[in-house]
């Protein structure tokens, strides 16, 4: 495969010198630039252009391409230049700059230079198919010792872990029995996870919160070098009080061990990352590895799925324009609150503060009073927390806490629900501890903007698990008498977590405002989803959906790769629009349905606004289908089951055959 990527290449050098009639670096360093990234994917590896690389000089570059592992540690790098230039002049040029020279190629379209641990490895003709596919091999086969023993410490983890979890839960479960302090301080933080979180919560999930805290401390300390992280967030104190009750810190040591291989290979790693945003993602990469290890189950049942951050731009795009379209504000100006109810690590907030960057009176305002986000599981909590105040701080140049996070259940936080009526729920008893309080302010808010990447999963993976999502009484109700009321699906159908959070942001918005989500794509032609799609057209006055295909069970080109890596389920982007009562929504669509590779849907929109999309004007049909349905229309015929006719009164009109029915022998146990 490599020799075609090359010839490739030569044949599309050929046709832009052609074509252009010149050989200048911006011309056709593109060409070299799709065989790296061809070469990149083929690898698993990530092309990104003109990265910041800070130099140990103190000054910061920009090489024209980096190539990054998947943990986000750089591979190599790559800088050109022009055919006229004399590349050895330039390559001492760029090298007084404090230009890496572990692992760069550069090139001019005729020379092509590799220097790996600042030593000229091989130099060669562009146009020589051996020599450059020998160089390319060389670049792409090199590998950072801090990787190999990351590869290496990853594996021993997933041996090692689980040892060290049950002495760690051995540990805690003694504590609970013979340690006073310890039981005073994890009775304090249970009443507090009971107010804020679930009422269901327990000793066991107190626990689990202490192991993932301690696991995980020195991780989140190095990564952006905030040493102080855990003794100054809100949550973290009290986890630490906990921690400090039963466990000293050479009993601590001697347990973690087995760990400390792990740790260090990150540490190592993140060494080696300059840019800020990387140190994002690479965090976030080590939660997803750690959090699937430590508890897949929770895994399964929260749906740890991140948003690539071309997907977040563009959704924070839409809404701004829909918000300056709809209501004459954007996102930036006083009043417009913004809520992301399912924070993850905190992704859609950090990209807001880089959206608003250019205004600092406006941001200053917008971060300490108008921009929130909630998060339920401890681990993303703190991820999120870390990555938002250091975003701020590169933004805005100096630091400041974030005082709107809050460690609650969003679906289970129903105290801002029907503000725009002036009633509020007020689910809090006396206890004034900082997280209460915080879901409280934010409880008082008019939110504006519902935005972010709400949970997908409708069941576990395997009904055996015992892993099922639990229940909400108070949005599961107002589902059964709207949605649930208007579809033709079982209930179970419409109690999907997605289903759920776009049932509460509804009621959470303003009298005006937008709903701005990455969920399930079911919604938009599934039979089992009309239900909610005439919510929609009730309760929303204009309607944007982005289809972005990636169903794995369909073939046709219009479902393609999705755009997000190890799910099968299609996702779409929906903008949805309250403007006060309007008794037909204007329902738009559009499909990347033509693009098939992932990463073509993710350049695809990083290249456009929202706003310059042609959008298809979508009539539903009388049952609230969006999309064409196919020319048999059954509806005129009798059923064979309808639960309606199970529960209707003799006397009324019969509408399927039988009358009774049951699913018969029902376990549950198949796999």
């Amino acid at each position: 495969m490599s020799k075609r990527l090359i010839n490739s290449y030569l044949a599309e050098i050929d046709r832009l010198r052609k074509f252009s009639g010149t050989s200048t670096e911006q011309v056709i360093r593109e060409a070299f630039k799709d065989l790296l990234k061809s070469w990149a994917k083929s690898n698993d590896l990530i092309f990104i252009p003109e990265l910041l690389f800070s130099t140990k000089l103190g000054t910061k570059v920009y090489p024209d391409g980096t190539i990054l592992h998947d943990v986000r540690v750089p591979l190599g790098y790559w800088e050109a230049k022009d055919t006229d230039d004399d590349i050895d002049d330039e390559i001492d040029k760029k090298q007084r700059k404090g230009y890496p020279q572990d692992n760069i190629i550069y090139e001019n379209s005729d020379i092509a230079v590799l220097i790996q641990d600042r030593q000229e490895v091989l130099r060669c003709s562009m146009t020589d198919t051996d020599e450059l596919d020998k160089l390319l091999s060389l670049f792409f086969a090199y590998e950072r010792k801090e990787i190999a023993e990351f590869r290496s410490a990853v594996e021993q983890f997933k041996v090692d872990l689980p040892a060290v979890l049950a002495a760690l839960r051995e540990k805690i479960d003694d504590a609970y029995k013979s340690n006073m302090a310890f039981q005073k301080a994890a009775q304090k933080f249970l009443d507090h996870a009971k107010e804020t979180i679930n009422p269901t919560l327990g000793r066991a999930d107190v626990r689990e919160m202490l192991l993932q805290h301690i696991l995980t401390e020195e991780i989140f300390a190095r990564v952006f070098d905030e040493a102080d992280f855990h003794q100054q967030n809100n949550i973290a104190r009290l986890l630490y009080q906990l921690e400090g009750a039963f466990f000293t810190r050479n009993v601590k040591k001697s347990t973690l061990r087995a760990l400390q291989p792990y740790y260090a290979a990150i540490l190592a790693n993140a060494a080696q990352i300059s840019s800020h945003t990387e140190k994002q993602t690479f965090l976030k990469v080590i939660y997803e590895s750690f959090y699937k290890v430590y508890n897949p189950d929770a895994a399964d049942r929260l749906g740890v799925v991140y948003t690539p951050n071309e997907i977040v731009r563009f959704m924070i795009e839409g809404a701004d324009w829909l918000c300056n379209k709809h209501f004459g504000k954007r996102l930036i100006d006083e009043g417009v609150e913004i809520l992301d109810p399912a924070t993850g690590t905190g992704t859609y907030i950090c990209e807001l503060i880089e959206f608003f960057r250019g205004q600092p009176d406006k941001l200053r305002k917008k971060y300490t009073e108008e921009l929130h986000a909630n998060e339920v599981a401890i681990l993303p909590y703190y991820v999120a927390n870390l990555n938002i105040e250091a975003t701020y701080q590169a933004v805005a140049g100096q630091f400041a806490e974030y005082p709107n996070l809050c460690f609650v259940d969003t679906l289970d936080n129903i105290g801002g629900l029907g503000i725009k009526a002036g009633h509020q729920f007020d689910m809090f008893a006396s206890i004034s501890d900082e997280n209460v309080e915080r879901v409280k302010r934010q409880n008082k808010r008019k939110i504006s903007v519902v935005i972010g990447n709400p949970p997908y999963n409708a069941q576990q993976a395997n009904v055996s698990d015992e892993n099922k999502n639990r229940k909400y009484p108070h949005v599961d109700k107002l589902i059964k008498n709207s949605i649930t009321k208007y579809s033709s699906a079982t209930k179970g159908r419409n109690q999907d977590p997605f289903i759920r959070f776009y049932r509460w942001a509804s009621d959470r918005l303003h009298d005006d405002g937008i709903v701005a989500f990455i969920t399930n794509r079911s919604f938009i032609d599934g039979g089992s989803h009309d239900g909610l799609r005439r919510f929609f057209r009730i309760n929303f006055s204009d309607i944007y959906i982005v289809d972005l295909g990636g169903t794995w069970r369909r073939s046709d080109e219009a479902g393609g790769e999705n755009v997000f890596e190890g799910i099968g389920t299609g996702v779409a982007i929906a903008f949805l629009v309250k403007r006060g009562r309007n008794e037909a929504a204007q329902i738009n669509l559009f499909s990347l349905g033509g693009i098939a590779q992932r990463d073509e849907k993710l350049a695809y929109l990083s290249s456009k606004s929202p706003s310059d999309i042609q959008f298809d004007t979508i009539v539903p049909d009388e049952r609230d289908g969006w999309i064409e349905a196919p020319p048999n229309d059954w509806s005129g015929f009798l059923s064979l089951l309808d639960d309606r006719t199970k529960t209707a009164k003799r006397t009324s009109l019969d509408r399927s055959i039988f009358r009774q029915f049951s699913l018969g022998v029902s376990t549950n146990r198949d796999k």
